[in-house]
Formats: structure tokens, C-alpha cells, sequence
């Protein structure tokens, strides 16, 4: 078949790449000049199957209760005319509940450890370099009752398949040497060793080229007006450069995929999530963290890049804004460098900012919709990068007509 791909984020190309290596014709369509410049540009890094609990969890409300009507919180909501933002907020809260959030783990954390498998193969099968780091994730942990939290739901990932190991404070230094200048503000962490980190962008940039090789087709600088439909199913996008016929359409528009569905007269609870990282240089500085960490009070991520640090984190739920609030981004680089203060030069600080695709159980997006030949590949949040090579395949074989190796039904588009 023809597949036509709407997005060549890593989530679009990591789709492209399975299609075309199942044999498929396929065509990529994205409005930058280059793969992975949105969403995958400059995120946290991390490669997380620990991270696997949704935002929506039991403790949730008491954070946001917390955070309410602070500038610096983590998270901030900015409350708009819109419907939609009103209506995934509902959603959100009734997926905190505590049985909803267990599940909503176990799916997520499944399709997690499959995505570590077949991001496993293309390595095998490439030469991709995009400075990967497979010494583990630390979640650190500043106060004790957080750290036993911690422990009984490393307790039941575990129980999954997902090793995870508690630390104390000495614990933590000994695994991460940069932490000894602030051991004593540690009260432990859990480390899960088989995750890794590495730049989502250069990984994306690299498979677009391999899949260039495949024979993929790739339109960029091409902005998609509208998809075109008859007697139920898709028959071309209507873009900047002409119509793209195909036979099968595969929606991996992150924060986007829901604009270009309500042209369609479908909905989905994806809403836009946006937010922030800063890129330190490490280079001749011996203070920079090796083993990529989760600071779960600031709600940061940290991963060493080759000679960089990215820091990434915070959210706001303003729509599809995407300004970048330079006090929010310099909050960031104040924490990172408390923690480590000898991480890297403050004034070679790349602040950036960006739109994570979020649903209210914290699961993607995968799968078919009312048009018998689109797919959706979407609403990953936070995970993009961990999630990206098993969402991929997921929807690859759903598109190939083939048996799923996993059970698609907890991704489908029609579970809100």
C-alpha cells in the first residue's frame, strides 16, 4: 500500500520506518525544513519505562493544590474560553482516582518495555548515533515519605518487568558522584538500570535519513491545509505543495492532531501540554551528572548528551501557546545549577520551548478511527521519546492489516 505519514517527528518517522521496512510505499508530509524540529527537538532526553505512572495520579490534586496560583510552580494551568481545555481537565481528575491510575500504568508501562525492544532493533539494524547513555534513570527523592511512595510503586512496576532498585543518600552519590555537593538534601532514590537516555532529535534526524535510504519519501516545508474524505475514507492531504494521494493516512501531528481531526468532524483527548528545557555545555566543567535523573519535587529531568546537559521539565496548559516565558526557563537553570553547581557555563544556557501532546490517562493515541484507512498516532505527553519505536510498530501492523504483537485495544481512539 501507499502509506501517507502527517508528521516527521519521532513518533511520525519511527512510524515511517516500520511501514516501509514491512514493505510499504510511503510518503512523509511536515510544515518544518527538517525532521524532529518540533516536539523532538530539545526534550528531556530520557528513555523511561520507570516513569511509566501517569500525570493523572492519587497525589495529583494535592500537587496542584500546592502549586495553585504560583509563577514558579511545575505546573500551571491557565484557564481559557475552551471547551475542550475544560473537558480534558474533567477527564484528567476522574483518572486520578486510584484504581484508574493503576491501570493507566500497566498500560503505559506495557507498551513502554515494548518500545525498548524495538528501539533494540534498529539499532541492531543501523548505525544511528545520537549520544545514548544505557546507565540507568535515578529518581531522586528529597524527603523520606516521597522516597516510600517511590518504593511501593517501584514495588509493583517491578511486579511488570521493570527492575527498579532503592537508594539511600550515600546510595545516590555513590551511583551519581555530581550529587555529593547536595547528598544532604537527599533523603534516597530509585534507580531503574535498564533505562537509558539519549538526543531524541539527533535519533530522529538519523532514522529520517535511514528511512531516506528505504525509499520514503519525505515533503518538507509543506504545511497540510486539510485531509480529503469520500464514502468513509481518506483519499488525499491537501497541502502546500499539491495533493498527496495514498491509501492509508497516519495522523502524527502531536499537539496538532486533533485540529486537523475536528476538520473531520472527529474529537480526541489530546491536549497541549507546553514545556521547557535548557542545554548546558559540559565541556571542561567536572560537576555535570552522567546518569540521567528525575528530580521529582521540581519535576525535572536531566540527561547528559555527549558535552551537554539538557534539563527539561515544567508544564502550562495554555492552549497552543508556545512563548517561551523566560523567567519559567531561567527557574529551570537556577535549580539545575543548585543541584549541580558545577554542571556547566550559565551563560552558555539554550533555553527552549515546545508543545507535549497529552491525554488524561497518560496513554497514547494508537490506532484506527471512523475513516476505515486513518490511523492516529498521538498523545504521547512526556513520553514521546520512550514510547516512540512501539507506538510505531503498534500502528505500523494495525496499518499492515497484521497481528499485533501487543493488545492495541488499551490505545484505541474511541476510549474517551
Amino acid at each position: 500500500m501507499r502509506a501517507v505519514v502527517l508528521g516527521a517527528g519521532v513518533i511520525g518517522v519511527s512510524t515511517a520506518y516500520f511501514l516501509a521496512r514491512a514493505g510499504h510505499e510511503v510518503h512523509v508530509i511536515d510544515r518544518q525544513p527538517g525532521a524532529g524540529l518540533e516536539t523532538s527537538f530539545a526534550n528531556g532526553g530520557q528513555i523511561s519505562t520507570s516513569h511509566a505512572e501517569p500525570w493523572a495520579n492519587p497525589m495529583a490534586p494535592v500537587h496542584f493544590a500546592r502549586w495553585l496560583g504560583r509563577s514558579g510552580a511545575p505546573v500551571i494551568f491557565r484557564p481559557r474560553l475552551d471547551t475542550r481545555q475544560w473537558a480534558w481537565a474533567l477527564r484528567f481528575w476522574l483518572n486520578c482516582l486510584p484504581g484508574r491510575t493503576r491501570a493507566n500504568t500497566e498500560k503505559i508501562l506495557r507498551l513502554a518495555l515494548y518500545s525498548r525492544a524495538q528501539l533494540a532493533g534498529i539499532m541492531a539494524g543501523t548505525d544511528l548515533e545520537f549520544d545514548l547513555r544505557s546507565e540507568g534513570i535515578m529518581h531522586i527523592y528529597r524527603d523520606q515519605r516521597s522516597l516510600d511512595r517511590a518504593a511501593r510503586q517501584a514495588e509493583f512496576l517491578a511486579g511488570m518487568g521493570c527492575a527498579c532498585e532503592l537508594l539511600d543518600g550515600a546510595g545516590c552519590v555513590e551511583r551519581e558522584p555530581a550529587l555529593a555537593p547536595s547528598q544532604d538534601q537527599l533523603a534516597g532514590a530509585v534507580y531503574s538500570r535498564d533505562d537509558a537516555s539519549g538526543d531524541a532529535h539527533k535519533f530522529t534526524q538519523g532514522l529520517a535519513a535511514h528511512c531516506a535510504s528505504l525509499g520514503v519519501e519525505f515533503s518538507f516545508d509543506t504545511e497540510i491545509n486539510d485531509l480529503t474524505a469520500k464514502s468513509g475514507r481518506i483519499t488525499s492531504a491537501e497541502t502546500t505543495q499539491g495533493e498527496i494521494a495514498g491509501d492509508t493516512f497516519i495522523l502524527s501531528l502531536g499537539s496538532y492532531t486533533p485540529l486537523m481531526l475536528k476538520r473531520l468532524g472527529l474529537k480526541t483527548a489530546i491536549y497541549p501540554a507546553k514545556g521547557y528545557s535548557v542545554t548546558l555545555e559540559t565541556e571542561n566543567h567536572q560537576g555535570a551528572p552522567t546518569v540521567s535523573l528525575t528530580d521529582d519535587d521540581h519535576k525535572l529531568v536531566y540527561s547528559r548528551l555527549g558535552e551537554r546537559l539538557r534539563v527539561a521539565g515544567m508544564a502550562e496548559f495554555a492552549g497552543h501557546d508556545q512563548h517561551l516565558d523566560p523567567g519559567r526557563a531561567r527557574l529551570i537553570l537556577d535549580r539545575a545549577l543548585a543541584l549541580f553547581p558545577g554542571a556547566g557555563d550559565r551563560e552558555s544556557a539554550e533555553f527552549w520551548t515546545g508543545l507535549r501532546p497529552l491525554t488524561p490517562d497518560g496513554a497514547p493515541v494508537i490506532g484506527p478511527t471512523p475513516f476505515a484507512n486513518l490511523f492516529v498516532n498521538s498523545g504521547h505527553g512526556t513520553l514521546g521519546w520512550t514510547l516512540s519505536c512501539g507506538s510505531a510498530r503498534l500502528v505500523a501492523d494495525l496499518a499492515g492489516g497484521q497481528e499485533t504483537e501487543i493488545d492495541p485495544s488499551a490505545y484505541a481512539f474511541d476510549r474517551f
